[in-house]
């Protein structure tokens, strides 16, 4: 971006100095400065120390201070881009559950376009992992391997995603709402000057317009809102975890792996120490069967026991809401809802949680939906395939007891 003064309109009034944080305005003699006006005898000057806030702009009365924006990259026509990429996310040489997940739901837009369905593999000693994109819907598999990509640093991969973008002009990209994907799908987009929708709960693509339909929980998740990317491309969107279903793997399907070469060095301002598991729980919440949650009706951390105990009788992970993580009560890893992990589990066992939208949005997808809660009005119950009324404290003791025979 620039900052310029408009000659013509300024008239040396100093009002935008009293606006500027960073003493970066002057105002000196047109005449000594030789930019002479027919009324005006002063002028506002811009130095160095000026980082282009924009204060001055709305202060001053003249209009005569503007700011332009610099586009990034030269003008690219949107018809240039074409087909759907997921960027398939790997951990440990493993592509994660969620790749597949964006692939299944890739393969239906991908057919409603008429567009080739690619996935992006960033990593090392990977090339196994090429082929089991294919066996679960993509058409073509973009492989970059390198040292320097075998674990997440987001300014390696960011630079890599990036440079294959501007060589292949994709039209629409989609990435997991992940540690990973929020971490680096914003850098991405910056750097190639496009729009992203973060956390989209719901994709398909306009019949008449072809855009991408991009849905996401706005306003606390009171309302839907879909968003388009009209005028740039490419169309970016984060999904989250089990918000689609994979394709069953078909290991007769035939496509194309492209390993591709970055043309740079790879480096990073990062590095990786030691990778430390979180073994706060035997199974792991996004991929669980099970669920047991806790919420703030549990009244004390003290009384988390009795989830963890009705849990571990089921084989079950543990969940909360967002009331028990701000109370210190459970870690952050065990939150459900709009600001946690999204789960679709076969039985979600909801014990004191009265089901605000923002938990209905990570956990309503799931088959089965089980609500213990004192207060019958409680909202859990709306979309509770079972739900009891009673004091949790009465209830899961109970359950548990006979469970336990």
């Amino acid at each position: 971006m620039s900052i310029k003064i408009d000659l013509d309109k300024c008239s040396g009034c100093g009002v935008c100095i009293n606006s500027c944080p960073f003493e970066a305005i002057e105002i000196k003699s047109r005449e000594d400065l030789n930019k002479p006006h027919p009324r005006f005898k002063k002028l506002a000057v811009i130095n160095q120390k000026c980082n282009i806030c924009g204060a001055c702009v709305d202060a001053c009365p003249m209009d005569a201070i503007n700011i332009k924006k610099e586009r990034k990259k030269p003008e690219v026509s949107i018809s240039e881009y074409e087909g759907l990429w997921v960027f398939a996310e790997q951990k440990e040489g493993e592509v994660q559950e969620v790749s597949y997940e964006l692939l299944g739901k890739g393969r239906e837009l991908a057919d409603k376009r008429g567009c080739l369905l690619s996935s992006v593999l960033l990593g090392h000693n990977v090339k196994e992992e090429a082929q089991k994109l294919i066996k679960h819907g993509a058409d073509r598999v973009y492989l970059i391997d390198d040292p320097e990509l075998e674990h997440f640093k987001d300014e390696p991969y960011a630079e890599v995603l990036s440079y294959l973008i501007e060589q292949e002009k994709p039209e629409m990209i989609l990435m997991g709402a992940t540690t990973i994907g929020r971490a680096f799908a914003s850098r991405v987009a910056a750097k190639i000057d496009t729009g992203l929708t973060a956390d989209c709960t719901e994709l398909d693509i306009h019949p008449e317009r072809n855009l991408l339909m991009q849905t996401r929980p706005a306003f606390g998740g009171n309302i839907m809102a879909t968003i388009y990317t009209e005028h740039h491309r490419p169309q970016m969107a984060t999904v989250r975890h089990k918000v689609f279903k994979p394709l069953r793997e078909d290991s007769e399907r035939k496509g194309e792996i492209k390993e591709v070469k970055y043309p740079g060095k790879l480096s990073s301002r990062t590095r990786i120490v030691e990778i430390i598991k979180d073994e706060t729980q035997q199974v792991n919440l996004t991929d669980a069967d099970i669920i047991v949650s806790g919420g703030r009706g549990l009244g004390s951390p003290e009384n988390f026991k009795l989830v963890e105990e009705l849990a571990d009788i089921l084989g079950a992970a543990v969940g909360s809401s967002r009331a028990a993580v701000d109370a210190d009560w459970i870690p952050y890893s065990h939150q459900v809802g709009q600001t946690g992990r999204t789960v679709a589990p076969k039985i979600y066992v909801a014990v004191g949680i009265s089901g605000a939208i923002q938990h209905q949005v990570g956990m309503r997808s799931s088959d089965t939906i089980i609500a213990i809660n004192k207060d019958p009005n409680a909202p859990i119950f709306d979309i509770a395939s079972y739900g009891i009324v009673g004091d949790l404290f009465e209830v899961v003791p109970e359950l548990i007891k006979e469970l336990k025979k």
